[in-house]
Order: C-alpha cells, then sequence, then structure tokens
C-alpha cells in the first residue's frame, strides 16, 4: 500500500468529495476514483458511500480512518529520520503563517538554538491549509497558525491570544471618537484576518462591507499603510513600535478583536523532540 493512496483517503474525508479533493491533490478526478478503488479492493471493504452531496464514509472507512493518519505520519517520519544531519539527535521540522515569523517565530528559533543546539531545524513558511496538510501527512512535526482546521490524527493547542486593534498614520484621527466615518472612508484597509474577524468586523460596523481597499495578509496591510497612510485592523504586537513611537494612533473607542494563535501536531509525534518544541513556544507566547 502506498502513501498517496492513503493521502488520497484522507483528503477526500477533509474535502468532502472527490473532486475537491482532486483539486487539492492536483491530479484527475478518474486518477482519485482510481486511487481508492485500488485502497477498498485491497482492504477488501468499501470506503465511501458516493451521492450527490459529497463522499460519506462507511463504517469500514471509519475504521480505516483510525489508522491512516498513523500510516503517512510513520512514513515520512522515517523519510526524515534518515536525513538527521551528523552531529545532532533529531529532526524537527515546523512551520508558521507568515505573519507569525516576524517577530515571534523569529525568537521562538532563537530559544531553540539555545535551548536545544542538538536539534537540526527545518523551516517552513505557508498558508494554512497548506501546513495543516503538511503536519497531518508528518512531514511537518508542528505548525503555528491562526485558524486551524480540525483533522483526524492532530492535536490542537492555544498558545496564546493576541489583540486586533484599530490604528491610524493620521494623529488628527487618533484623538477623535471612533465614528462610522473612519471606517468607510477612501483611506481604510480592510485585512483579512479570518472568518471570525469578518463576522465580528461586519457587526460591529455594517457600513463597511465593501472597502476600497481589500488586503489578504497583515504585514502587507502595515507596510501599505506606514508607505502611503491609512486606517486598519492590526495585530497589537506588530503596531506596539509604530504606537510607541508616533508613527501609529490607535483609534478611540474602536473595539477589539480577540485573534488567537494555535500549535498543531500529530497524536504520533517524537515526544522528545515535541515536547522541547512546545516548551520554547509556551515561553516565548508568555514573555
Amino acid at each position: 500500500m502506498d502513501t498517496e493512496t492513503v493521502r488520497t483517503f484522507l483528503e477526500i474525508v477533509s474535502s468532502g468529495n472527490f473532486i475537491r479533493a482532486a483539486e487539492r491533490l492536483h491530479v484527475g478526478q478518474t486518477t482519485v476514483s482510481a486511487r481508492i478503488r485500488l485502497l477498498e479492493e485491497r482492504l477488501g471493504r468499501p470506503l465511501f458511500v458516493r451521492n450527490k452531496a459529497g463522499a460519506v464514509l462507511t463504517p469500514e472507512g471509519e475504521q480505516f480512518l483510525r489508522y491512516a493518519p498513523s500510516f503517512v505520519q510513520l512514513w515520512e517520519r522515517a523519510r526524515q529520520k534518515v536525513a538527521v544531519p551528523p552531529g545532532h539527535r533529531a529532526m524537527l521540522a515546523f512551520g508558521g503563517e507568515l505573519s507569525l515569523w516576524d517577530p515571534w517565530l523569529l525568537k521562538w528559533m532563537l530559544w531553540m538554538r539555545r535551548s536545544a543546539p542538538d536539534l537540526a531545524l527545518r523551516a517552513h513558511v505557508g498558508v494554512p491549509d497548506s501546513l495543516m496538510m503538511q503536519v497531518a501527512e508528518g512531514v511537518l512535526d508542528i505548525a503555528v497558525m491562526y485558524a486551524p482546521q480540525y483533522r483526524p490524527g492532530l492535536k490542537i493547542e492555544l498558545l496564546f491570544e493576541e489583540k486586533l486593534i484599530l490604528v491610524t498614520t493620521d494623529p488628527d484621527t487618533g484623538r477623535a471618537a471612533l465614528n462610522a466615518e473612519t471606517i468607510v472612508r477612501s483611506d481604510y484597509v480592510y485585512v483579512d484576518w479570518g472568518a471570525d474577524f469578518t463576522l465580528n468586523h461586519n457587526v460591529s460596523f455594517p457600513e463597511a462591507t465593501d472597502p476600497g481597499l481589500f488586503v489578504g495578509l497583515g504585514p502587507l496591510a502595515l507596510g501599505y499603510i506606514m508607505e502611503a497612510g491609512g486606517t486598519g485592523y492590526f495585530r497589537m504586537r506588530s503596531v506596539q513600535r509604530h504606537l510607541e513611537n508616533g508613527n501609529l494612533h490607535r483609534v478611540p473607542g474602536a473595539p477589539e478583536f480577540s485573534h488567537p494563535a494555535y500549535a498543531v501536531y500529530g497524536i504520533n509525534a517524537d515526544e522528545t523532540v515535541l515536547r522541547t518544541a512546545l516548551e520554547g513556544l509556551r515561553a516565548v507566547a508568555g514573555e
């Protein structure tokens, strides 16, 4: 049984149907169907019931789901163990969303170098869906992200909760009381902080449902308003130094929104390696 077949099974479970699984795996739907047919033949049991709504696991499929993530993770871990550089006891592969790297995950890497120099590190930057998949497949030992989606075989741990605050480059706005015009005016930059933020933002500012500038990455949006001026929601940690030096100003009366960050790792991850990584993440989160 090859790992691609099992990965295909897990992707169908995650996406809910064969078509979306084929799109995510960048293969044809016939390839996905052929892989599942081969898997069912080898197991001697049907794994999915296909209907108009998608693909539903059979009882036998539910049973196989208990072991499939471990199968993939075991293979990937064995492959990585062979590649451990000389002089190191183990390899730790970790990933994080781009906006978490500066400065938070950078501090964590420095902590790891000081506290666990015998661990070789492999760092990855990615989007949440890709990071989740790589952890599920065992390619990454651990990943840090803002809005993980549950997948079989994974654990999710809350690390810290950041605050999203409304800031502006305009000192006059920073001294004025919040009003609807602050949000809907032309220099407002809407930053996509995920589904929870969108919901809370729409409730707080129903007038701002059609922003003039929409940016999907926090650091990019922050760089933009620092150059061009403007107003937008950003992580407290990322704008703290700009608030202190007077380049940015908080908008009085604006609501704050919670933006928690999580660590995601496999249930079968190497505990000795994972324990050190989590210890470092918790230490940096508590600073």
